[in-house]
């Protein structure tokens, strides 16, 4: 199982992009430390829409209890762009496996005592030199359709489901 950590995030909308991906993707996700904004707030529902009225996500008040909670045989990722690695370089083929991928907070990343921690653990998105950073809500789709891609996108339909497999072709103009 795919399983999306968030540390600290403080924009509504990217948190409400990342359910939508969460629920299109069939994702878990989870939020480490306290959020910068209420889940009332109106910028948040309008970005999840109404797809994720009721999207379940697992709430921890620090890595600790978060490190507590997952099984001994998961596999930990830590997003950054302060790796040495890419995100395409990780094995993430085993589709009985729980993986973990972890992201920073907009404005800062992830704690520098973490990723020193698990350095060995941590990946990148290649950029342009000039970039700082990508979007939150982007990295996290970036990453874990990369997962899903090695792992053949696992039972995802690759098929026009709700308008038919042909609608483009049936369609008259």
């Amino acid at each position: 199982m795919i399983n999306i950590v968030l540390f600290q995030i403080e924009i509504p909308q990217n948190l409400g992009n990342i359910i939508r991906t969460m629920m299109a993707f069939e994702c878990n996700l989870s939020i480490i430390g306290k959020l910068k904004f209420s889940l009332d707030e109106k910028s948040f529902k309008r970005a999840k829409m109404d797809y994720a009225t009721e999207f379940p996500i697992k709430f921890y008040k620090d890595f600790e209890e978060f490190y507590q909670s997952v099984p001994e045989d998961s596999e930990i990722y830590y997003i950054s762009r302060y790796a040495d690695r890419c995100y395409s370089e990780a094995d993430f083929t085993n589709k009985h496996k729980d993986y973990y991928l972890i992201f920073g907070r907009e404005s800062t990343g992830l704690p520098l005592e973490i990723l020193q921690k698990n350095f060995s653990r941590c990946l990148r998105i290649p950029m342009t030199m000039n970039a700082r950073s990508l979007n939150l809500a982007n990295s996290v789709a970036i990453v874990t359709s990369e997962v899903l891609r090695q792992q053949n996108f696992n039972n995802l339909s690759t098929k026009e489901a709700i308008k038919g497999e042909n609608y483009i072709m049936n369609k008259k103009f």
